[in-house]
């Protein structure tokens, strides 16, 4: 069960990605790029090792098509899980969308982002009361706010009800009217069954997030 995820290694869009056991929590290879070349040297590197392509049967990142394809070509016995974390930032970007777009009518907007994005439970009281006053109103911040909401109910679904609360959100997302949480319901709807794989897996990359920290401690150290 194999985790993958890109940091960067310089300045200038250059990248290294990193192949974690997730179970064993072990880095496992580490190549340039973020490409699918990547994944082929990861295959030829195991097939080194004496590890056949079969024995790697789950893995998680996030939803790009590079990643996706050389999983596809590669590993065409694994099951991919798209990473929650992922999901949950691609709904705050689109939140965020909504907001910097409705704040040129509404100036109470501005300023407001991180309102939006944290947990609830992670604002001070004063950011609290005033996002209770900004989400009672008609504002289309508010709607996309609830969907965001909405989806962090998914995690916390019983695994048989997943994929029917999954396609009612993207019904809600669909009629939302709001062309980010829109655009978004398209994109979740592609990569479906990596999303709803997680019942299954229950694999995220939470580990690979704090094994990135440390390259980038090692790289200011160096």
């Amino acid at each position: 069960r194999i985790a993958i995820d890109e940091t960067s290694s310089r300045r200038g869009h250059r990248y290294i990605t990193l192949f974690v056991d997730v179970d064993t929590k072990t880095v496992l290879f580490a190549t340039e790029g973020k490409g699918k070349d990547t994944l082929a040297r990861f295959n030829q590197y195991l097939l080194q090792k004496g590890v056949e392509s079969a024995q790697i049967q789950e893995i998680c990142c996030d939803m790009s098509p590079a990643f996706i394809r050389g999983i596809e070509e590669q590993f065409p016995a694994a099951e991919i899980t798209f990473d929650k974390f992922h999901v949950m930032k691609m709904v705050n970007e689109a939140v965020d969308e909504v907001r910097k777009a409705e704040q040129k009518e509404e100036p109470g907007l501005k300023r407001t982002k991180y309102l939006w994005l944290k947990n609830k439970t992670n604002l001070k009281a004063e950011q609290r009361d005033t996002l209770e006053s900004l989400k009672d109103k008609n504002l289309k911040t508010g709607r996309a706010y609830r969907l965001k909401l909405a989806m962090q109910e998914l995690w916390t679904t019983p695994h048989v009800f997943a994929d029917v609360y999954l396609r009612e959100w993207l019904g809600w997302a669909r009629r939302s009217q709001l062309g980010a949480m829109m655009d978004l319901a398209k994109t979740v709807k592609q990569h479906e069954e990596g999303i709803l794989r997680w019942f299954h897996s229950r694999m995220t990359n939470g580990l690979l997030e704090g094994i990135n920290g440390l390259v980038q401690a090692a790289k200011r150290k160096a």
